[in-house]
């Protein structure tokens, strides 16, 4: 990134008009249709058109995402984002970040209120889906001691990495910033390769389950957090080696680097909740690395 200043006489970047807004909302819309069309099965004229309308508009999400934040990359690049705009940038990534924690609050919400409440008769189908215990009667649920322990020191020394990098970053060892980079990079898909082994070998299912809905629906869109982050990194590494960042003006990777950490704190309440508490006193014969 460019330290130039910014061409106006006022502090902040009065955006050129961009047609983003609008496509975006119309792939948005064409998604929304998509999705009820395929998952109510309907058919035009002999025809049904679900699964492609949702891939169209899915496929154009991520063309206005990937054009939008082009636009943005080049007005960092030409000297548009100054202190006040990074900061007003700053402050919409936090925010951002702190709807993020209260989308899992929903979700941790869930699992407690469905575990500490397993033997509450009063809610309806609760005692018969639980057997009035936690985890319910009859299921068998991952070691937490092995590979979701792994996973966890993967993505801690993950967020380590990031962090390192940000601090050659700041000291101007741009090649030391790309190497951890990468290493971050790197731990990251492992860490998604080894939740999906986990996934497919896991002694429970989603449906019929209410600990594998709750189990799945928390891991599951925490995994797919870490896919984004893991995409999100990788796209600074690119402007990295393009020598977009510099040691005063680097936001880009600041925030991915915010939401990384962000992605390993909730990964540590998941492990700590529903892993280790949420398994307490459950068979683990038949789990990944069970005995």
């Amino acid at each position: 990134m460019t330290d130039a200043a910014m061409p106006v006489r006022q502090g902040f970047h009065l955006v050129e008009p961009s047609p983003w807004p609008i496509v975006g909302a119309g792939f948005a819309f064409l998604t929304a249709v998509g999705l009820i069309v395929f998952m109510k099965d309907l058919a035009i004229a002999g025809f049904r058109p679900g699964a492609g309308l949702l891939l169209i508009g899915i496929a154009g999400i991520l063309f206005t995402m990937a054009g939008w934040w082009r636009d943005v990359i080049l007005e960092a690049e030409g000297g548009y984002h100054n202190p006040v705009v990074r900061h007003g940038l700053a402050l919409g990534m936090l925010l951002f970040i702190a709807s993020e924690v209260m989308f899992f609050v929903a979700w941790f919400w869930a699992f407690f209120w469905s575990s500490i409440g397993a033997g509450d008769t009063e809610v309806y189908g609760r005692y018969d889906f639980s057997g009035g215990i936690w985890p319910p009667k009859g299921v068998e649920v991952l070691d937490p001691l092995r590979l979701p322990l792994m996973n966890t020191f993967v993505l801690v020394t993950s967020s380590f990495a990031v962090n390192v990098a940000h601090d050659n970053l700041r000291e101007g060892d741009r090649q030391g910033f790309k190497n951890f980079l990468a290493l971050g990079i790197g731990l990251g898909v492992l860490f998604v390769i080894t939740q999906a082994y986990e996934y497919i070998h896991a002694p429970f299912a989603f449906k019929n389950s209410i600990y594998g809905a709750t189990f799945f629906m928390a891991t599951g869109f925490h995994g797919a957090h870490v896919i984004i982050g893991v995409i999100f990194l990788f796209v600074c590494l690119a402007r990295a080696w393009a020598g977009q960042f510099t040691p005063r003006q680097h936001s880009g990777f600041q925030f991915a680097a915010w939401y990384w950490h962000f992605v390993d704190v909730v990964w540590i309440f998941l492990f700590s909740c529903i892993y280790i508490w949420g398994s307490w006193g459950a068979s683990i014969e038949g789990a990944v690395g069970g005995g």
